[in-house]
């Protein structure tokens, strides 16, 4: 545990800010300060399964899962003028997403691991952002879970309202163009996250 626990805190620490800063909105609310933030889980559990191996990155990510339901049940006790911080969809939607896209991740990287260096770390987080993206946003959101929950439903209404598509194309639900912007920040980060993936495999196996 001890040669993980970089990881641990870590993830732990990535899920904490990312929680707080999706409370912060930008670009006319299309995205948070979050969206930047939790990509990087992604890179923490590419990390510990590069250099660790498969064992030691679901174990990070299973920290991170519960950090994530404990952020998510402290959230849904603070009452904002519009209801709670964390609605109880979207931590329904946060924890299953969260879950299901990192164990993915660990899946495609460890099949794409004896490729060429890039090809596991961007392969897999492409693949998992996708399921992520579309496991939170419909379940958070998607007018189509409303009967389960009418109290859940009116908690989250005002992303199903009808705007411009990324505020300039046509009207479509508000939940698909914060989808599609959060979706193309995962992409972003990614690619940007192959950088510090690089020097940091490199580092820590040169001195292992």
């Amino acid at each position: 545990m001890t040669r993980i626990l970089p990881g641990v805190i870590a993830m732990a620490a990535i899920v904490v800010a990312s929680n707080i800063l999706v409370q912060f909105l930008i670009l006319d609310g299309l995205l948070t300060w979050g969206a930047f933030t939790y990509p990087l889980a992604f890179l923490v559990t590419d990390l510990m399964n590069r250099i660790y191996g498969v064992s030691a990155a679901r174990r990070v990510v299973f920290v991170g899962l519960i950090v994530g339901i404990i952020c998510s049940l402290i959230g849904s006790q603070i009452q904002l003028e519009f209801g709670p911080a964390v609605p109880i969809r979207v931590a329904i939607a946060s924890a299953t997403a969260f879950g299901v896209a990192q164990l993915l991740d660990i899946t495609v990287f460890n099949k794409l691991r004896l490729g060429v260096w890039w090809v596991a770390p961007l392969g897999s987080t492409l693949v998992s952002s996708v399921v992520d993206t579309a496991i939170f946003f419909s379940i958070a959101f998607a007018a189509v879970f409303n009967p389960l929950s009418t109290a859940a439903a009116d908690q989250i209404i005002w992303a199903q309202d009808a705007v411009p598509f990324l505020n300039a194309g046509p009207l479509v639900p508000l939940w698909v163009s914060l989808a599609v912007a959060d979706w193309g920040v995962k992409i972003a980060v990614a690619l940007v996250a192959l950088i510090p993936f690089r020097l940091i495999v490199r580092r820590v196996t040169a001195t292992s």
